[in-house]
């Protein structure tokens, strides 16, 4: 039954019988017991051991792809519930996983069936609780195979200095209601409209996670009052230990994922500190299940390299991406790609786009009302209902959105990297926000949106010129793209991005309580040595 079920998920069982030890007691540093799931090959003695900790249990799904599935290819496999779910002692403390990981490997060392060298893998939360121990895992740590994730999240949550509303109302629902295996088959589902319904009800952000769940969620109300820069995330944020991970590293990611950004960080980490990392970039959202499923390929092919010493099915090139618009992977040597370049397109007088340097004119205006706040269409997201890249049209008709557009393409431009945007604003408001997306234009109008970031500004931190005007300097997700001949290149400026992150009431009052709501008034300049612009990755060839 288990390989029917590794078959169902479209995955490939391997060659080998596997025997499992259900409910194996792991003893936390408190005490704590935690409960892990053994998985073994037969007929292979002391095979290497591939770790996994999770909080969606240990068993279901989880237990098909990360269990059954390595073991029946000839590896070892533990499937942890982590601390206070599924049977795991303990209360769960989101993205507190350092000491429960480490104790997970004393354990795993001092099993009679270790053959001496253990990798990890996972998604999301599973790649997370990966960096909080990788650094300290000792030297029987041969690799590690991450998908979707990041050394610390909290950036991905204060997004730009914003909330990320949406996603984290979605993920304190989710495992709120994980309670057996197969949860997460009807949480996947409904999760996503608890959330929405909640963020739109139009109630104080302290009370949406009553909403979503039914009752109050200690983590929601924590983050509510802890900023990026509080204590709160010392013991939760990994990213000064990545330098220091010396076991090969496979990471996979996604164009739509909601912490794209972040895991390219931990790669730069990485490549800084002399490492050789894999990076693979899909035309995923977060949970998408095509990347869920290749992702067990990928990894059995990095395990057989560092842990069999079988290095065939690694791939020459350490960088692949899928490059959308021409529908094609590519393969670099690194990230950003070798011969990369910045080309910089202005913001011009009357909604056009170009590098050409804008003439003097007056700044384009529009009102954010936070009563009724720009919406957020298509774009990064944790449990996705519709396509991440959705036609903009609909948002672009609003008041509040500007649109600069460029001319069409004589030919082909690929961006690939790194997008950011520099605007010159003025706004009404000390707090308030900026959005800033980059979307292709097809010749029947179609306006799919590619990337997007955004930035809450406050003051003491943006604080304007003598003329009331503030430089906000603006990282958007990265691209992978190719623009075709034909189609335009455009720009979106607006103040909102609702419900994917929180609306700003434009008070300065803390985002928990705030009920006050101010309209922003706001100018986004084009012209000359206050020439608001995007700059693309451009990539020739």
């Amino acid at each position: 039954m288990r390989r029917l079920g590794v078959t169902a998920l479209g995955l490939r069982n391997g060659p080998h019988q596997v025997t499992v030890r259900r409910d194996l007691e792991v003893p936390a540093a408190d005490g704590v017991v935690l409960l892990a799931d053994h998985y073994a090959p037969v007929g292979v003695e002391r095979a290497p051991t591939i770790l996994v900790r999770s909080p969606y249990g240990r068993r279901g799904p989880f237990g098909l792809m990360c269990g059954q599935g390595f073991a029946s290819h000839g590896f070892q496999a533990v499937v942890q519930s982590v601390r206070g779910g599924f049977g795991s002692g303990g209360v769960f403390e989101p993205l507190d996983e350092r000491d429960d990981g480490l104790a997970t490997v004393g354990w795993l060392k001092e099993q009679p069936w270790f053959g001496g060298t253990f990798a990890m893998h996972g998604p999301s939360y599973l790649g997370y609780v990966q960096w909080a121990v990788a650094a300290e895992a000792g030297p029987e740590l041969k690799a590690l195979s991450m998908q979707v994730t990041a050394s610390q999240f909290r950036d991905a949550i204060n997004v730009g200095g914003t909330f990320a509303l949406e996603s984290t109302l979605i993920w304190v629902d989710l495992t709120a209601r994980m309670k057996h295996p197969l949860s997460g088959l009807t949480t996947g589902i409904m999760s996503p409209r608890r959330a929405r319904r909640a963020a739109l009800s139009g109630k104080p952000l302290a009370e949406l996670d009553v909403l979503a769940t039914g009752q109050q969620q200690k983590f929601f109300q924590d983050l509510l009052v802890s900023g990026p820069d509080t204590p709160f995330w010392d013991r939760r944020d990994f990213s000064p230990t990545v330098s220091e991970v010396s076991a090969p590293v496979n990471m996979t990611g996604g164009w739509y994922d909601i912490f794209l950004p972040w895991q390219l960080k931990d790669y730069a980490a990485l490549r800084a500190a002399g490492h050789r990392p894999y990076l693979t970039i899909g035309p995923w959202f977060h949970a998408d299940q095509r990347m869920m499923r290749g992702s067990i390929g990928e990894a059995l092919s990095w395990f057989r390299a560092h842990l069999l010493d079988d290095p065939s099915g690694l791939r020459e090139q350490p960088v692949r991406v899928y490059v959308t618009g021409a529908e094609e992977w590519r393969e670099f040597p690194d990230w950003p790609v070798p011969g990369m370049r910045e080309q910089r397109w202005n913001l011009q007088p009357g909604g056009g786009l170009s590098p050409d340097e804008p003439p003097e004119s007056e700044p384009d205006r529009y009102r954010y009302d936070p009563a009724h706040p720009t919406p957020f269409l298509g774009g990064p997201t944790l449990l996705g209902e519709t396509h991440p890249s959705t036609d903009q049209r609909r948002l672009e008709r609003r008041r509040d959105v500007l649109t600069f557009t460029s001319a069409e393409l004589a030919g082909p431009l690929e961006a690939i990297g790194p997008v950011a945007a520099e605007l010159f604003v003025r706004s009404d408001r000390e707090h308030t926000d900026f959005v800033v997306r980059l979307c292709d234009v097809a010749p029947d109008g179609t306006s799919l949106n590619l990337c997007e970031g955004m930035r809450r500004l406050v003051p003491g931190v943006d604080d304007p010129d003598e003329d009331g005007i503030r430089r906000v300097a603006v990282e958007l997700w990265p691209a992978g793209h190719r623009f075709q001949a034909g189609h335009r290149i455009r720009v979106q400026v607006c103040s909102g991005a609702y419900p994917r992150v929180a609306r700003n009431p434009g008070t300065g009052e803390p985002i928990g309580t705030a009920t006050r709501l101010l309209t922003a008034d706001q100018e986004v300049f084009h012209a000359t040595g206050r020439a608001s612009s995007i700059s693309l990755p451009v990539v020739e060839g």
